[in-house]
């Protein structure tokens, strides 16, 4: 319980998403926070005793602010601006820990948002907490926001932001030569550069509502967008304008009841790890479909730990709602199969550090399918077949600093897991098609 000496505006803190300030008997502002409920967060402060800077902080808390926000996203967008803009006494020693992850947008002919963290801007020549960006920072970016304290929060904002604001994180093929889609274009969470599908005046109107979405002028957004709809239904283009209605929708109705529930049990400063880091010694699993023109069609799930296999973990499907061949509704299949025992948290399918899937974009949108439809996050990549090892294309959200991170240095145990899967595919396949020509039920 709040102490009745502490000031709270409106004498009571609603249960509702936004962001908390916290004020000395002087005035002076010390703390800015985030929360998916108001009222719980800031009394988990007062709940229990604490040690050090904590409990420095809570001992000089005379008044408490907030500003509610519709949906916990913005309230995570505005407890970073905020914080750049007050510079609050305690999230200043934020500056301390240069790890800190901030979201640029890259000065590009086709602009790019990326992940970054403070130490990296910094070897560029640039302070993290400068309020406008310098002549030298705009050379490099058109936009930088942060510092984000939870980076696991960060993302998951980015994902759900994607799905309204679809922007490219490739080069076009003026650039690349190569007019093939990227995974993200499969997915409708890239609108087509690589492709040269739209122009660089399109795409930076796209951009720029990133920008204004990440200033927290969420209103702009939405009138920019409705701006578009009225235009394109005048036009007679009714595919455009039903599509951006449904964008409307969606950033009307972002479900991101989870981004920040870790914030209300978690009180700042007293991480002891660092978060999203994939160990590549942990569980590693990689999955393989098998068939000849449909017949018997088998699945395979291989697991190696400690970057060996681990053979008493290995899985095998029978795939059972899949007529024909369908090589990507057969992975959805056996990837929906699997996961739902990883969320049951039975014993033997506890969900993997990253998922290996053999084959290329249209395998992995299936994939992605099916985690969004069961709201599972796992990290995962594919492995296109090239004609020898070295010519293996590894397919993966490049966006993802963990995933980047760890694709040089775990490229040889991906291959060698997802030939695992293969062999292990193609043995159970072979052996139920002998089954099979023999007439015994299998």
């Amino acid at each position: 319980m709040i102490p009745v000496s502490i000031r709270v505006k409106n004498r009571e803190l609603p249960d509702q998403s936004g962001v908390y300030f916290y004020y000395d008997a002087s005035g002076e502002l010390l703390y800015i926070g985030k929360a998916t409920s108001l009222k719980r967060r800031v009394g988990s402060y007062f709940a229990k005793a604490h040690n050090g800077r904590i409990a420095e902080m809570v001992s000089r808390i005379a008044k408490i602010d907030y500003i509610e926000t519709p949906t916990v996203i913005e309230a995570l967008v505005l407890e970073a601006n905020q914080i750049k803009a007050k510079e609050p006494h305690y999230n200043i020693l934020l500056r301390d820990d240069k790890t800190f992850l901030y979201l640029a947008v890259t000065n590009d002919p086709y602009p790019k948002p990326i992940l970054i963290r403070g130490q990296e801007l910094e070897k560029l020549g640039i302070d993290p907490f400068a309020k406008n960006l310098t002549v030298l920072a705009k050379k490099k970016f058109v936009a930088v926001f942060g510092p984000y304290t939870s980076g696991q929060s960060l993302r998951k904002a980015l994902d759900l932001i994607r799905k309204v604001i679809p922007w490219s994180d490739c080069d076009s093929p003026k650039v690349t030569g190569k007019t093939r889609p990227c995974f993200n274009v499969h997915l409708k969470r890239c609108p087509g550069v690589c492709t040269g599908a739209i122009s660089r005046t399109e795409y930076r109107k796209i951009i720029r509502k990133f920008i204004l979405f990440f200033e927290g002028k969420t209103r702009a957004v939405r009138k920019s967008i409705e701006k578009e709809m009225k235009a394109a239904a005048v036009s007679m283009n009714f595919e455009e304008a039903a599509r951006l209605r449904n964008n409307l929708y969606a950033l009307d109705h972002i479900k991101d009841v989870a981004l920040i529930s870790r914030d209300d049990v978690e009180l700042p400063y007293e991480r002891t790890k660092p978060e999203g880091k994939i160990d590549l010694e942990g569980r590693v699993e990689a999955y393989d479909i098998s068939n000849i023109s449909g017949t018997s069609a088998v699945g395979s799930m291989v697991v190696f730990m400690e970057g060996r296999p681990d053979k008493n973990l290995y899985r095998k499907f029978k795939i059972k709602t899949v007529q024909g061949s369908n090589d990507f509704a057969s992975m959805a299949e056996v990837l929906r199969r699997r996961l739902i025992r990883g969320i049951k948290n039975e014993k033997g399918w506890e969900l993997p550090q990253v998922m290996v899937i053999d084959g290329g974009e249209g395998q992995l949108s299936a994939v992605q399918s099916v985690l969004e439809e069961l709201g599972v996050e796992v990290p995962m990549l594919g492995i296109a077949k090239g004609f020898d090892r070295k010519q293996d294309r590894l397919v993966y959200d490049r966006t993802d600093p963990e995933l980047s991170r760890i694709m040089t240095r775990g490229k040889e145990t991906f291959q060698r897991a997802r030939d695992e899967a293969h062999r292990f595919a193609v043995s159970y396949h072979r052996k139920l098609r002998g089954k099979k020509s023999m007439g015994i039920a299998s």
